[in-house]
């Protein structure tokens, strides 16, 4: 697939929405490099010693973590032929031309379920936990750059993976793009 070199595919949703497990299956498919801003603020946690939720904390009285984050994230998005997950992706890729966004989530009791799983940890720390940091990131979204992430209506796809499999999201989300593909590219 030619096209795909040239296409920007964005993966956003909160924690536990699946986002990281399929942007690196399309990866795989594509032959084309992942990238995940939720990773990178993970490094920089674990570089200061810090929770994810301290961090985040911190991000809210100090710009110059997120203005890291969004500069990484616009040099990513120029080159496109790649796929970006995070959470503010597409509001720093919208001057690219070629791409294609979705949004995946799911309730929130599910993935509660999903993030006390993947860090071993309990529902209640879980859930303690996302909220926690679910909050910051609005705080801090809306206040530095005035964007509301409960507005759905800017992306491509909304799509609740709590509806189906692993593997069958993944093969939604790729005969969407496959058919992007033959149509656009």
């Amino acid at each position: 697939m030619n096209g795909v070199k040239s296409l920007l595919i964005i993966i956003s949703g909160p924690a536990g929405a699946g986002k990281s497990y399929c942007a690196s299956k399309l990866a795989e498919i594509y032959g084309i490099p992942h990238y995940s801003i939720g990773q990178l603020f993970r490094k920089i946690a674990m570089e200061r010693n810090l929770t994810i939720e301290e961090l985040s904390k911190i991000a809210e009285k100090d710009p110059s973590i997120d203005g890291e984050l969004d500069r990484r994230t616009m040099e990513l998005a120029k080159k496109g032929g790649c796929i970006i997950e995070g959470r503010l992706v597409l509001f720093f890729s919208r001057s690219y031309p070629n791409k294609l966004s979705f949004y995946l989530n799911a309730p929130f009791e599910e993935r509660i379920k999903r993030i006390a799983s993947r860090e071993g940890i309990s529902l209640n720390e879980a859930e303690k936990r996302t909220k926690m940091r679910e909050l910051s990131e609005k705080i801090r979204y809306k206040s530095l750059y005035n964007i509301d992430i409960d507005d759905l209506s800017v992306y491509d796809f909304v799509i609740n993976t709590a509806k189906w499999n692993k593997e069958e999201i993944i093969l939604l989300l790729k005969q969407i793009i496959d058919l992007y593909l033959k149509l656009r590219c």
